[in-house]
């Protein structure tokens, strides 16, 4: 679509700026574009949109976003300026400060992220259509006016290094004289970036709302600062001092015992980000925000570095974080009596939002990585609460884009080649650095059946939320050739044993082999209901003949009967001299349809002992959602709201006794990262649990209402935005009877079940 790109030559970020004259009424003005890694834009020093860090990451070998700005308002009568910043991103990656590497405990990585160019670049379309009918259309070339940019080091993890002595003032306006920068340069192939080009279609990041920094104390010469909630934010904040003095703030999820900061990752890594600012002119308030990158912490340090001879010390003032994300958009609300799952659902609902920011984060600072598999493990929870109906569609294409071909291939230890194979779906997509080799001991981290299979059952949990088919026509071919690499790695026995199991168990009962060959079952058969809708008949038949292979051979080899409790159960692959069982390994079959019709009761019986025998939710994030829904959906709901409540780990309220206000990593104080939405499933149960608003048919067409009572809560309003309109459900528990009343679109079919607020004892009055 762009003819030319332009750059300033530099891997560095840069300004650009052409003034142009308008003689004519504008009838309406767009602008087509994109800078790549990030861009802001303006027009007669005004930006153009409130959005953050545009375009959205993407694989740029494959596929690159460009924005569309209505700029009608933006354009007056005689001169007039375009304006844009241009940053790194995952363009050109810089490492000063903070950056990812791959723990000591993996293989050392033969396939390091490879910069997508020389140069960063900048395109752009301005059409003028006036009202005479003419249009004129003005594009990034040689014309343009290039110069560097104050911020002088930015990278993806969070540092960035603005020198305010190099800021332009009012370089977007008019009156501003260029006569001293340079003209721009025609990008060469070797920087213009090969994906395909499309417009960004997808929610941008926004700010969300903004927390005022609050002193806390002066520890060892810095300043620490809180705001009061963990997030993805972008720092603002003025300062004042000598010219060539440095502000240094250092952001951090958690406090050390003697309050200064604690930058570092549980067992892992130092993240030793920094935001730099560094005085422009002497004794002047000046104004510093982050520009092409993202903090993520809840506090800062703020260190005061003298410039060479300097005495004066610098302040600041007016310390605040911009909270930011892609999900600002919220479909879904909860509230009741019990404050504590309301303190809950906030902090699983603000880690979600910490980790929307064009792709889906695993965490906003150890890895900043696009793992899938939340993208089918979270997405019901998250269709609940926010509208990810784009931000979904993005997800399903960045794995189109990222899914191999035969011919892909990366370096083995030796320099050879590795040929991961046709129809693989990287575990990252976007993936930047790819992991291919697996990890002794651990197995696949590139390639494991739960991430991959968000091709298929994010596809899944998007049609039955949007009720739109066309997500199954755009990612139909992708599922079914990912399944035809499956069918590659199965084992002798019918078994997937080279991913990672149930990922994040507390006790590393991982139970490989029964979950990940749970999820080619449900590949498969979920394949094939795709298949039946796009009337796929000879598809649909090899699918199911597949699935019930697949089924056969599981309960054959891991259906058995318990020797001491006598129901049946289904015993983990990896332990074959003894009966041992989790409580995923229970909950995938009986979620999935696995378990033949005469065992259903009895694969109940083994899901309760397990649960019960624990007394908690012992099972990581693959697991989890599958616990959670088995156990709702055969009436368990008593044991779900006992689990999530305990003041220990594994509980959700364990967090907020901790002082989390976002989500941890895994079960345990102080974890590796504070800020993971992948075990926030127990949303999901707010809504198809507590309020009992369960989808029947795609898009919410027909519903059950089957509200529950936990034993603490006495009252409850939920609401829910679906794509067949507004659904509320309100109970309210009286001296003598329970108060259910309903609020149901009239397009949308609607059976009430009354049957889990009896268990209260009262009589229950429905009102519709």
């Amino acid at each position: 679509m762009f003819d030319k790109w332009i750059t300033n030559k530099t891997a560095v970020p840069f300004y650009a700026r052409k003034t142009f004259t308008v003689t004519k009424e504008v009838k309406k003005a767009e602008a087509k574009v994109c800078g790549l890694g990030q861009f802001n834009f303006y027009i007669n020093g005004q930006r153009a949109s409130d959005h953050e860090l545009d375009p959205a990451w993407t694989d740029y070998n494959k596929l690159v976003q460009y924005v569309v700005f209505d700029v009608t308002s933006l354009i007056t009568s005689g001169q007039n300026v375009i304006g844009a910043e241009v940053g790194n991103g995952w363009y050109i990656k810089m490492d000063e400060h903070y950056t990812f590497a791959f723990p000591p405990f993996m293989p050392p990585n033969p396939n390091p992220y490879k910069p997508f160019g020389k140069n960063l670049v900048l395109a752009m379309e301005l059409v003028i259509t006036y009202n005479d009918g003419t249009k004129e259309i003005l594009t990034a070339d040689e014309s343009f006016k290039v110069k560097e940019h104050p911020v002088i080091m930015t990278n993806v993890y969070g540092s960035e290094t603005i020198d305010g002595r190099k800021v332009q003032k009012d370089w977007s306006m008019a009156k501003f004289d260029d006569s001293e920068w340079d003209n721009a340069n025609l990008a060469g192939q070797e920087d213009i970036p090969k994906g395909k080009l499309e417009k960004q279609f997808q929610p941008p990041v926004k700010v969300l709302r903004t927390y005022e920094g609050n002193f806390l104390n002066n520890i060892n010469g810095k300043d620490i600062y809180d705001f009061g909630q963990n997030m993805s934010g972008i720092l603002e904040f003025e300062a004042k001092g000598k010219s060539g003095d440095e502000i240094k703030i250092y952001p951090a999820e958690k406090l050390a015992e003697d309050g200064n900061i604690d930058q570092m990752a549980k067992g892992w890594v130092n993240v030793d980000s920094c935001i730099t600012y560094i005085i422009g002119k002497d004794d002047t308030w000046e104004k510093c925000r982050m520009t092409f990158t993202y903090f993520a912490g809840r506090y800062v340090a703020v260190k005061h570095v003298k410039g060479s001879g300097n005495s004066a010390q610098t302040v600041i003032r007016k310390l605040c974080a911009h909270a930011i994300s892609s999900a600002y958009k919220t479909d879904g609300s909860f509230s009741c009596d019990d404050k504590r799952y309301e303190k809950i659902y906030n902090m699983i609902e603000r880690t979600v939002e910490a980790n929307m920011l064009g792709v889906h984060t695993d965490c906003p600072t150890i890895e900043r990585f696009a793992w899938q598999e939340p993208n089918h493990l979270m997405a019901p929870a998250i269709f609940y609460m926010k509208d990810g109906k784009k931000l979904w569609e993005k997800f399903l294409l960045d794995i189109r884009m990222g899914q191999h071909t035969a011919d892909d291939w990366f370096y083995d230890m030796n320099g050879g080649k590795v040929y991961p194979g046709e129809g693989l779906v990287p575990s990252q997509c976007p993936c930047y650095i790819p992991n291919v080799l697996p990890v002794p001991g651990l197995g696949d981290f590139y390639d494991i059946i739960p991430w991959g299979s968000t091709s298929i059952l994010g596809t899944y949990w998007h049609y039955m939320f949007y009720g739109d088919v066309k997500i199954i026509e755009d990612n139909y071919m992708t599922g079914m050739r990912y399944l035809k690499h499956l069918k590659t790695r199965v084992n002798n026995e019918g078994f997937i044993n080279y991913g990672l199991g149930d990922w994040g168990n507390p006790q590393n009962n991982l139970a490989r082999e029964n979950i990940e060959t749970a999820f080619l079952y449900a590949d498969a058969k979920t394949l094939a209901k795709f298949a039946k809708i796009l009337g796929k008949t000879e598809d649909e038949k090899e699918l199911l003949a597949y699935a019930d292979e697949i089924k056969e051979n599981y309960n054959q080899r891991l259906l058995v009967q318990h020797p001491d409790k006598g129901f049946w159960c289904y015993k983990s692959y990896d332990h074959p001299d003894e009966i041992f069982l989790t409580q995923a390994s229970q909950a995938l079959p009986l979620f999935w349809g696995i378990v033949p019709e005469d065992k259903e009761a009895d694969i109940i019986s083994a899901l309760r002992f397990t649960l019960e025998k624990e007394g908690v939710f012992i099972c990581g994030e693959v697991g989890l959602p599958y616990v959670i829904q088995t156990a709702r959906k055969y009436g368990m709901n008593k044991l779900i709201s006992s689990f999530i409540l305990k003041d220990k780990h594994p509980s959700y309220y364990a967090f907020i006794l901790d002082g989390e206000t976002t989500l941890g990593e895994y079960w345990e104080t102080n974890p590796r990262s504070h800020c993971h939405d992948m075990m926030g499933h127990i949303i999901e149960w707010y809504y198809n649990g507590i309020a009992g608003i369960i989808p029947e048919e795609p898009g919410f067409k027909k519903i059950t209402i089957r509200p529950y009572l936990p034993e603490t809560i006495h009252e409850f309003k939920c609401s829910y935005a679906s794509a067949s309109g507004v659904i509320k459900v309100y109970v309210k528990e009286m001296e003598e009877d329970i108060i259910l009343k309903t609020e149901v679109p009239d397009n949308v079919k609607c059976e009430t079940s009354i049957s889990n607020l009896a268990e209260r004892g009262k009589k229950v009055r429905v009102i519709m």
